[in-house]
């Protein structure tokens, strides 16, 4: 259980912050980016649901589903894994996330026509807000990826497996806000030539 009393610590002054482990880092540290842009993912939807949930309650339901995702993974990823670590001891996205954004994203999908083109952000306003979202978290995951690869440390496969679901999923449930109104906007290659 959380409890926040007091908001301010000033312990971040020296910029600084503390992972769940204790560990302090600098707060341009990649594994703080990396939560951070989680964060920033979380904001975006909720700012889409704003506008989805008068849209598609279907698809409000599973945007609230996926903000509290949104928080095990900003945990996860706040948690570097601990040597010997035991299974289950530290909250850990776990596959069966990633599997039940897979069914959603042909549960939203199946009523869709193909793409013929690329789609270009926009639509309605719910649609707009999903791709900035779909963008933000694109972004989480190359943070996620360059911890993993570029730096070294431990990122499971479940984290970044949900990271690339859930770009995925946002990209499908903003055509299927523009499919219930007027259609995606398209890229027309060469348009304005």
């Amino acid at each position: 259980m959380v409890v926040l009393n007091r908001i301010y610590t000033r312990t971040g002054d020296d910029g600084t912050t503390a992972l769940g482990s204790g560990e302090r880092r600098r707060k341009s540290d990649v594994r703080i980016a990396a939560y951070g842009t989680v964060d920033e993912c979380n904001a975006a939807i909720g700012m889409a649901r704003l506008h989805a949930a008068a849209e598609s309650p279907k698809l409000d339901a599973m945007l609230g589903r996926i903000q509290n995702d949104l928080f095990d993974l900003g945990a996860d990823l706040a948690t570097p894994p601990a040597e010997g670590e035991a299974e289950g001891s530290r909250l850990r996205m776990v596959q069966a996330q990633v599997d039940r954004l897979e069914r959603e994203i042909d549960e939203l999908n199946a009523d869709l026509s193909p793409l013929r083109s690329f789609v270009l952000p926009g639509g309605t306003p719910a649609a707009a807000h999903l791709h900035l979202a779909r963008t933000v978290c694109r972004r989480a995951e190359r943070l996620m990826v360059d911890l993993k690869v570029g730096h070294g440390e431990a990122v499971s496969a479940a984290a970044v497996g949900y990271a690339n679901r859930l770009s995925d999923f946002l990209f499908v449930a903003s055509r299927h806000c523009n499919h219930l109104k007027d259609g995606d906007v398209l890229w027309v290659p060469g348009k304005n030539r």
